[in-house]
């Protein structure tokens, strides 16, 4: 072999030799980096749970509905005349919605009037005469048959009086019914009629008027949770009206409105094993309309003793919440949890952990169960301020 060329296959060979060297040195140097980054203690807050003794609340779902709902019909039979009022209007007791045309009903009224006014001199004039014939057949100057006959005179005219009296009544009810006004105070809805529509008595709605304030919110609860109430409460009236009670509309984000428990229902539904409840709420302003959806929240009567956490330091797992345990040894272990309403911003905790134990609330991604952590001690409270809503109903 020329000696040129085996020159050229040794300088190959260590140019092979030193990228190998390299490449393999690098690879170990990564390595070490690399167990040293994963293997290092992640810092992460902790905090410690909570026990405290609060009102717990539970939420329901149910309608609002109008203490009284009526509908307006028409009591006699005409031709509409007018009509007073605005739709959506607030309205007062007495005020007047419909005009029936009175004059049919006025000429009837004269009419009766006219007839009453006639029967009531002729019962006037058969008592005067009837009276005197009491004194007339005491002195024998009038036969018993003449006495008799000025009493039944007396008689038939006071049936014709009664007749007339009853009549005139009669006219004038039906003259008043030609104003149609509101029994209640209300938000009166939009007439269902139009001016110059012949109605007949009580065969159409013409308008519908609810009452405003105070307005019920009616929702079911189940029978455990009414069991549970019974047994706090005993369903007397005075524990009832201690019972606290919240709602809020499907567009508001809490419960700002405040009201109180009217009644439970006097019997449970078998089929679907609930009872209905009853709540009372102000709406001074009227913005709370019957209809409405409400979530209400039932508060229990007495305080319990609970645990609390924040909603950051729970973790989904389908369809299982956990949170993440720091030991005395900094190990990170994890814990399924049961867990309950919110009160206070915290999250009530029904089981899974005690009192005083440290829980990851922030850096929940950077610890694993198993792992040692740095725990970094913070206020369970202040961590309530930032409380993220749960992706399921706990």
């Amino acid at each position: 072999m020329p000696r040129l060329l085996k020159n050229k296959y040794v300088g190959v060979i260590l140019i092979v030799g030193a990228l190998f060297f390299t490449y393999r040195h690098f690879a170990a140097n990564s390595a070490n980096n690399a167990q040293g980054h994963f293997g290092q203690a992640m810092p992460v807050s902790v905090a410690q749970v909570i026990e405290r003794d609060v009102q717990k609340w539970n939420e329901f779902s149910g309608r609002l509905v109008a203490r009284e709902h009526v509908e307006i019909r028409p009591r006699i039979a005409g031709t509409i005349d007018a009509i007073h009022y605005k739709s959506g209007a607030l309205i007062n007791k007495g005020d007047l919605l419909f005009t029936i045309d009175p004059r049919p009903f006025e000429a009837e009224y004269s009419k009766a009037q006219g007839a009453f006014s006639s029967a009531q001199a002729q019962l006037t004039l058969t008592t005067s005469e009837f009276e005197r014939a009491q004194r007339l057949i005491k002195d024998k100057v009038i036969s018993q048959s003449e006495y008799d006959t000025r009493k039944n005179a007396l008689n038939v005219n006071q049936a014709l009086f009664k007749s007339a009296k009853a009549a005139l009544e009669t006219a004038k009810i039906n003259l008043d019914y030609t104003q149609i006004r509101s029994p209640i105070q209300g938000i009166i809805s939009r007439p269902e009629i139009t001016v110059g529509n012949l109605v007949e008595p009580g065969t159409r709605i013409l308008t519908t008027v609810v009452s405003h304030s105070p307005i019920y919110a009616d929702f079911e609860i189940d029978e455990q949770a009414f069991l549970e109430y019974t047994k706090a409460n005993k369903l007397n009236h005075q524990a009832i009206n201690h019972i606290p009670v919240k709602m809020g509309l499907a567009n508001e984000s809490g419960t700002p409105h405040i009201g109180f428990i009217e009644s439970f229902d006097n019997q449970l539904n078998s089929a679907s094993g609930t009872i209905r409840v009853r709540a009372v709420f102000k709406n001074e302003n009227g913005t709370l309309l019957p209809g409405l959806f409400a979530r209400i929240n039932l508060g229990e009567a007495a305080k319990a003793n609970v645990l609390l956490i924040t909603d950051r330091a729970v973790g989904t797992d389908q369809n299982k919440k956990f949170v993440l345990v720091v030991g005395d040894d900094n190990k990170v272990n994890y814990r399924e949890v049961k867990l309950g309403p919110v009160v206070q911003g915290l999250r009530v905790v029904q089981s899974g952990l005690q009192k005083g134990e440290k829980i990851v609330v922030n850096g929940l991604q950077r610890a694993r169960p198993g792992s040692e952590v740095i725990p970094e001690i913070v206020p369970m409270d202040t961590t309530a301020s930032t409380t993220r809503p749960l992706k399921e109903n706990a």
